[in-house]
C-alpha cells in the first residue's frame, strides 16, 4: 500500500491490539519494532508514510478526535461512553466482541423496575448515566477502573455497569449478567479533518481493511 498522505493510526492496547495486527498485517502494515519489547512510543511500519502509537483504549478517541492521530481502532464502548463529535465511524471491524451490560448479585436476580433509585459502579459514567435515565430511574454513579464484581459484594454498589465477555468471572463471583446495553465491537475511527484534508489516504486504508473484514466474512 502506497499512499499520499502520512498517517497516524492509534490501536488499543492488550486484545484488540492483538486482533488488529493481523489485520493491518492483511493490507501490507507491519510495525518494524517487536511491540512487546520496544519503548518507543511511536511506531514506523512496513507502509513509510504510516506510523502507529499504542494507547490506552480510553485515550485512543481523544487522540483521533483532537488530531494527534488520523485514525484509530477503538471499542464501540470506549466510542459511547466518548461520545462522537470529531470523528467518523466509517467501519466495523468485528473484532474483540462482547457487550456492554449490567449485571448485579444472583440472589437480587428478581429485583424489579420499579427502583427509582440505584447505585451503580462503573468507568463508563456517560453510558450508565443515559442508560438508567431511559429507564426513568436515578443512579448513583461510583466510577471504579477495575474489579467491578467486587463492589456490589461489599456493599458499595447494587449493580455495575461492565464489559461481558464469557460471564465466567461475573459466575464465580456470585453476579448474573442483567440487562444488555449495547453489543461490542471494534471499530475503524478517522478524525474529521483528515478525513478531508487526507481523503485519498484515509480512504485507501479504509477500503482495504473493509476488503479484510469482507473477506473474514465470507
Amino acid at each position: 500500500m502506497k499512499l499520499q498522505h502520512d498517517i497516524t493510526i492509534a490501536l488499543t492496547k492488550g486484545r484488540i491490539l492483538k486482533e488488529t495486527l493481523p489485520m493491518l498485517a492483511a493490507v501490507g502494515i507491519e510495525p518494524r519494532e517487536d511491540l512487546d519489547a520496544s519503548r518507543k512510543l511511536i511506531v514506523a511500519t512496513t507502509v513509510p508514510q504510516i506510523s502507529l502509537v499504542i494507547l490506552r483504549g480510553s485515550d485512543v478517541p481523544t487522540y483521533v478526535r483532537h488530531g494527534a492521530a488520523d485514525v484509530g481502532i477503538a471499542g464501540k464502548d470506549m466510542l459511547l461512553e466518548s461520545g462522537g463529535e470529531g470523528i467518523y465511524e466509517p467501519l466495523d471491524l468485528g473484532i474483540a466482541r462482547c457487550r456492554l451490560m449490567t449485571a448485579g448479585p444472583e440472589s437480587a436476580a428478581s429485583m424489579g423496575d420499579d427502583r427509582r433509585r440505584v447505585r451503580v459502579a462503573t468507568k463508563f459514567l456517560n453510558v450508565a448515566r443515559a442508560h438508567y435515565a431511559r429507564k426513568g430511574m436515578h443512579a448513583d454513579l461510583i466510577k471504579l477502573y477495575g474489579s467491578m464484581e467486587l463492589a456490589p459484594l461489599m456493599g458499595l454498589a447494587d449493580e455495575i455497569v461492565d464489559i461481558v465477555d464469557t460471564g465466567k468471572t461475573l459466575a464465580e463471583n456470585g453476579m448474573a449478567p442483567r440487562e444488555l446495553i449495547a453489543d461490542i465491537s471494534s471499530r475503524l475511527i478517522v478524525n474529521k479533518a483528515s478525513m478531508r484534508t487526507r481523503h485519498a489516504s484515509v480512504q485507501a486504508l479504509i477500503e482495504a481493511l473493509a476488503g479484510v473484514v469482507k473477506a473474514e466474512i465470507a
